[in-house]
C-alpha cells in the first residue's frame, strides 16, 4: 500500500474555533512577539521567540542580530518556517475533573518562506521595522536621544505568508 503524505498545514481539527482570515490578520497586527520554528540540517526543530511586524498583505517581518546563530544557519539551508503568536487567557474550571476545564486563548499560525532582506534601501526598511515595532510596544523613537544606532548589527527578514490560520477558544462560559 502506498503511503501518501497529507499536508496538515492550515487544517484544524476543531474548525469550529477557526477565526476568519480578517480576524487572524487583525490578531497578528496587535502583537509583536512570535515563536518561530525552523529545522536544522540534522532534522531537529528549533523554536525561538522573535520580535515581528505584520501590517497587511502576505508579508511579515522579523529581526535578529547579525552574528549568525542557529536561526540564521537553519533558514540558510531551509527557508520554510512556522510562526506562532498566542494570547492566553484565564482557565475556566470544569467539573468534575480538571480534564473538563478549558483555557481561553487566541492564536495565529503562519507557514511560509523566509529570506534575508537586502538592497540599497535596507537601512530604510530596518528603520520602518523599528518604528512600527515601537508603535506596537507603545513607545516612539522621539522618546530616545539617539536614532537607531545599531542598524548595521541587525538582520531583517521578510516572510512570504503561504498559509495563515487563527484560532480562538472562548472557554466554557461563553
Amino acid at each position: 500500500m502506498e503511503n501518501i503524505a497529507i499536508d496538515r498545514r492550515g487544517r484544524m481539527t476543531r474548525n469550529d474555533r477557526q477565526m476568519s482570515d480578517a480576524d487572524a490578520r487583525s490578531f497578528l497586527r496587535e502583537h509583536s512577539v512570535a515563536y518561530v520554528g525552523t529545522i536544522d540540517s540534522s532534522g531537529w526543530p528549533y523554536v525561538v521567540p522573535l520580535m515581528y511586524v505584520y501590517e497587511e498583505g502576505e508579508r511579515l517581518f522579523l529581526h535578529t542580530g547579525t552574528r549568525g546563530g542557529h536561526f540564521f544557519d537553519n533558514i540558510s539551508e531551509n527557508a520554510r518556517i512556522c510562526i506562532t503568536v498566542a494570547e492566553p487567557g484565564p482557565m475556566h474550571q470544569g467539573t468534575p475533573s480538571p480534564c473538563n476545564s478549558a483555557l481561553v486563548y487566541k492564536s495565529a499560525i503562519v507557514f511560509g518562506a523566509v529570506r534575508v532582506c537586502d538592497g540599497p534601501a535596507l537601512d530604510d526598511q530596518k528603520t520602518w521595522f523599528f518604528d512600527r515595532l515601537l508603535e506596537r510596544l507603545g513607545d516612539a523613537r522621539a522618546n530616545y536621544a539617539a536614532r537607531y544606532t545599531m542598524l548595521k548589527q541587525i538582520t531583517l527578514y521578510e516572510v512570504a505568508i503561504e498559509i495563515l490560520t487563527g484560532k480562538i477558544n472562548p472557554g466554557l462560559h461563553h
